[in-house]
Parts: structure tokens; sequence; C-alpha cells
């Protein structure tokens, strides 16, 4: 079944201000908000697609991904495209937009007395990428080591706020009695305490687990780009929800090619007689080797380039070229036969060097490269 339309949920344009966003989510959510329908699985869902629609529509860059290839452009990572883990996870992300005074302020943790959602920690881990994976995109299983919660803990409402989460306290002024909150010092707002842990459990009731987890890298991305699996990180105790796992993008070096924004280069050798004469030379491309047809006559420094044979733009703006620089290759040692025939081409008019206008120089063919 295909998703519904971000904008449709909330019912707003593409034109939509980040404000106007802001308060059409806020209305979905509290018409469709579990305590408004309880047990209405229907509403649960259309609670959930309206937090997801936020989830895109409020961040600049995912929306503007959206707006030019919708569902298919949003990748594997955050919510968006993927869904949330759960209902404890959009409170805890968006329960900042409604506030103490929101007819339901104490499920996003308010006063109410539900205590506010305590989130785990989140993971980092270095994930190294080869220039063929970098180029179209790949899907990596990754071994990761969680904190989980540990089976058979228990969790308990918190005896000194009675789950609220906040102890209030009254105190004596010029101008009165005035009311203070603060945060629960036993549960540290969370609303429940430990009650039993198995051996093995740390004092939060959490383990160690390792897990295979599958990302999905989309194709161009870069050294450094931080990449994130909301909800893939170590989880918290009682009613928490899990942190984030943040996927830091490295290049492995290659062998054969150099990456230049989305374009690739590579060197070519080419010995003084297939430059004269041409010749057919076989390269190394992200797709695989291609053999390539040289002109007569190629200069040495000449740079050809195959075009749509680079990397994928991230955001979907085409594929980089393949450039290939041409070195004429001068042997260092010669025998005697080849220095007589050399001494005698060197007498030749026509292997005196003579550029014409054509014949770009070396500053000229970069400003040229990278201009196109």
């Amino acid at each position: 079944m295909p998703k519904k339309d971000y904008y449709e949920i909330l019912g707003v344009g593409k034109s939509a201000t980040a404000d106007e966003i802001k308060k059409a989510y806020r209305q979905h959510a509290i018409k469709y908000h579990p305590d408004k329908n309880p047990g209405n699985p229907e509403a649960e869902e259309r609670f959930k697609e309206g937090a997801e629609a936020y989830e895109v529509l409020s961040d600049p860059q995912k929306k503007a991904r959206y707006d030019q290839f919708g569902h298919e452009g949003m990748g594997g990572f955050g919510s968006g495209g993927g869904g949330f883990n759960n209902m404890e996870d959009i409170f805890s992300r968006f329960g900042d937009i409604f506030g103490d005074d929101s007819p339901f302020g104490s499920f996003f943790g308010g006063n109410g007395g539900r205590g506010r959602v305590r989130k785990g920690s989140n993971l980092r881990i270095k994930l190294k990428l080869t220039l063929q994976e970098i180029a179209s995109g790949v899907e990596k299983k990754i071994k990761v080591n969680r904190m989980v919660v540990a089976p058979g803990v228990t969790f308990k409402t918190c005896p000194t706020c009675g789950g609220a989460g906040q102890v209030n306290r009254l105190m004596n002024t010029p101008f009165g009695q005035m009311q203070t909150a603060s945060t629960c010092p036993s549960c540290n707002g969370a609303g429940q305490s430990l009650d039993s842990r198995p051996p093995g459990a740390d004092a939060n009731g959490l383990i160690p687990k390792e897990e295979i987890i599958t990302v999905k890298i989309p194709a161009g991305v870069q050294e450094g780009m931080q990449l994130n699996m909301q909800g893939k990180g170590n989880e918290a105790p009682g009613r928490g929800v899990a942190g984030d796992l943040l996927i830091l993008v490295e290049e492995a070096d290659d062998e054969n090619l150099k990456r230049d924004g989305n374009n690739v280069i590579s060197e070519l050798y080419l010995n003084f007689a297939d430059a004269a004469l041409g010749t057919q030379a076989e390269i190394n491309t992200i797709d695989g080797k291609v053999k390539i047809k040289i002109d007569p006559g190629t200069q040495s420094g000449k740079i050809l380039r195959l075009r749509g044979k680079g990397i994928k733009d991230l955001n979907g703006y085409g594929r980089g070229d393949h450039l290939i620089h041409v070195n004429i290759w001068t042997p260092k040692n010669l025998s005697k036969e080849e220095v007589a025939i050399l001494e005698q081409l060197r007498e030749s008019s026509n292997f005196s060097p003579n550029p014409g206008k054509s014949e770009k120089g070396f500053f000229d063919k970069m400003r040229e490269m990278f201009s196109q």
C-alpha cells in the first residue's frame, strides 16, 4: 500500500511556513492522541503518521529532499521514511511543542503524573566504504554492542514523586505561599525506579548485547558525513526510549581512483609510440574495466572525460564524470638501438614542439575541467 503524502496528512501545502507546519501537527496530534481515542488502533496509526510527517517537514534538509523525490528519496535514516519505533519515541521527541498548557501535557512530560520519558545514550561507530560502494549506495550489515534492558528487570513507581517525575514544594515568602516544582532527585524525572534486577545487570537494569544491524547507505555520501539511525543506540530503563546510532562515514583509499566531489579521477600512462600512433587502453572505473580510444597525436597532460561514469549525487542531481589524466611515459634506460632510432627522429622537424592555439596549457586545461 503506497504511503500517504506528508502534506496531505497534516493538511498543509508545500509553501507552508515552519510555524504553519508546527501548528498543523499540533492540531493533528491532539485530534488523534491516544488519550483522546483509547483503544482506537486507527487513531493511533493516524497519530504515528502525523509524527512521521512532521519529523520530515519540520527539517529543512529532509523537506527539500522529500519535495524533490517523495518517499523514495528519504533513504533509511531517521524516522522519515522508516516510521517510529513506538509511541514513547514520539512523545520523547515532539512533546515539547505541546507545552504544559496542552490538554495532554502530562502525557508529554508535563505535571500530570507520568514523569518524563528518558532516552538512552547514543552510540557512535565509524564505517569505512569503498569508492564503488559510495558511488551507487550499498546495504551493509554491521555488528553493534548495545546496552539493553535485561530480561526479568522490573520497575516500580517512584515512592518519592509518586510517578510524577517531579516534586512540588511550598515556600513561604513575604507575598504568601508559593509552589515550586523540580525534578525528582530519586528517579531523575522518570517517575520510576528499579525494583528488581537479575545478576549481571548494572544499576539501571541494563546488560550488553551484540546485535547485527542492517544499514542502507545512500549513494554519494562523503568522508566525515554522519548518518543517524534512530532507536538503534543504547536502551533506557523503565519507560524510556532507545538512543540513536550515529554512523560516521570514512572513505577507503583506492589504488587507481581518486574522488573529487562527484567526479572520479585516474591517471593513464602511455608510451610515446601509442601516443603518437593512437591505440586502445583499458582503464579501471567504479563500474569495472572499460576500453577507451586514444587518438593519434595525443599530448601529455590531456584530460579525457567519460561523462556519467562518476559518483551519484547525494541529492539526486545526476552523476559525476570520470576524468582521465594522460601522461606520456619517458623511459630512463635505452638500448643502443633505441638511442640510434631516437637520434634520427630528433633531427626531424616533425618532432620539434610546435603547439598551436588549439593546444591548451596546464592551467587552461584545469580551468576547463572544473568549469564543466
